[in-house]
């Protein structure tokens, strides 16, 4: 290997771009090309961006910039910048950003040692295209997340409409995997050691639509949980008004799908859901989470919420609220209305000012605040299952891990403060204290 392939990919944003990123890592890496773990020892750097919302672009253009300054500092030679910031800005980035040596849509990652084998000093492709490409288990691969956990993506694009959003514009038309190929990578996956899987896509309740005439969800959890060595199965993005009694029955009658459902419901209130362009379903939200409350198992319930969209009143804000105290939510977000350039929703009348939409955002985290708190505190005493994850970020005198109702990189923890954990084992915890998100205990012999 010469050093002069070394080369340090950044992923910006969600895990799906996160699986784009793996991608190109495994091209890469079977071109030839030496990932190095500092950037500034790297020759070539690739950043995969978001470009979903203004803050991400601007995240994007951050990191681009500082990276940049390598060429002057360190050994970089070569800047290369692909995902939905460059899908969603085009070409004009070309004469804004001289820095870059390439760029590549979203469409075109799958070309990125084509790019990176093309380039000189006098020119800087760029490479946009409808996205419509298929990833699946046939690119290469090069997991990124710890060795027992990994996503499996089982669709890219979006076939959703939402008049806030320019998902489907920066990503494509929604397009499954097969579910042999998706059988194939897991069983992949478990062979190397994961134990955990984590489904994603733009939303996951409409796989195998555009494929198989209707969804095949149910099929691919029930092929899932047939693997050996796959512990945790884990449903993540699932279209809330496609939520079926059949897939509840299913998570209460197979332990190895994890008892959680990230079901983003935006909002409560049915004009706004409207506005939104949301597809409302025959039961309401607040149907929806009886329905899921009143199963034998308990399952916990991520959501992501959206305040200050036009025309929200404060009448409107006061039912989220109310929603929120109802639904007791085990981990929600909170997005404040972006009125992003090409959205209907950026055209719509009765903007709110965006500091009304901040505080009703703070608003809603303090309630939240109290009922993960409350729902938390309900589980001292309780030895729960908790899968290792290494030392916490905060100080190596505490182990770090996470129990099946948590998601990776978006909720809450276990801290551990007793006993000897083994990093990628699933290990009984006795948890001692509760805090707002995370969960103190110790290791039970």
């Amino acid at each position: 290997m010469t050093e002069t392939q070394s080369l340090f990919l950044v992923s910006l944003g969600c895990a799906k771009n996160r699986v784009d990123s793996e991608h190109m890592l495994g091209i890469l890496n079977r071109d030839g090309y030496e990932v190095v773990d500092d950037i500034e020892k790297a020759r070539y750097v690739v950043i995969n961006t978001c470009g979903f919302l203004q803050e991400a672009a601007q995240e994007a253009i951050d990191v681009i910039l500082d990276a940049a300054r390598l060429k002057e500092t360190g050994t970089l030679e070569r800047l290369v910048v692909t995902g939905c910031f460059v899908q969603r800005y085009g070409y004009k980035l070309k004469n804004e950003m001289p820095e870059v040596d390439g760029w590549l849509g979203t469409g075109e990652f799958h070309r990125i040692a084509d790019v990176l084998k093309g380039l000189d000093k006098t020119t800087a492709p760029m490479l946009i295209s409808r996205p419509v490409f298929p990833a699946d288990h046939g690119l290469p691969r090069v997991q990124s997340t710890p060795f027992y956990t990994a996503y499996l993506r089982i669709a890219e694009g979006c076939a959703n409409r939402c008049s806030y959003c320019l998902i489907p514009s920066l990503r494509g038309p929604f397009r499954s995997c097969s579910l042999e190929a998706l059988l194939a990578e897991a069983v992949n996956m478990a062979a190397q050691g994961v134990k955990e899987i984590n489904l994603v896509a733009q939303d996951t309740s409409q796989y195998g639509e555009d494929i198989y005439g209707e969804s095949r969800i149910l099929d691919l959890l029930k092929g899932l949980c047939k693997i050996k060595g796959i512990r945790w199965v884990r449903l993540l993005y699932f279209y809330p008004s496609r939520l079926t009694g059949a897939l509840l029955d299913f998570i209460d009658a197979n332990e190895a799908i994890v008892p959680y459902l990230d079901l983003p419901f935006q909002h409560s209130n049915p004009d706004l859901l409207k506005a939104m362009r949301r597809e409302v379903g025959k039961k309401t939200p607040r149907d929806l989470m009886t329905m899921i409350r009143n199963r034998r198992r308990e399952i916990y319930v991520r959501t992501s919420l959206m305040v200050g969209f036009p025309g929200e009143t404060e009448e409107m804000f006061e039912g989220l609220c109310d929603f929120v105290k109802m639904s007791e939510f085990d981990h929600l977000g909170v997005f404040a209305f972006s009125p992003e350039k090409g959205t209907t929703a950026a055209r719509l009348p009765d903007q709110v000012e965006s500091a009304i939409a901040r505080e009703r955002r703070k608003k809603l985290m303090a309630i939240q605040a109290g009922i993960s708190k409350r729902k938390n505190q309900r589980v001292v005493g309780r030895v729960l299952p908790v899968l290792i994850e290494g030392e916490s970020s905060e100080t190596d005198l505490l182990l770090a891990g996470r129990t099946a109702t948590m998601a990776p990189d978006v909720d809450g923890r276990v801290l551990i403060n007793e006993g000897e954990g083994v990093v990628g084992e699933i290990m009984p915890v006795l948890i001692t204290e509760a805090h707002e998100y995370d969960l103190v205990g110790g290791i039970v012999n």
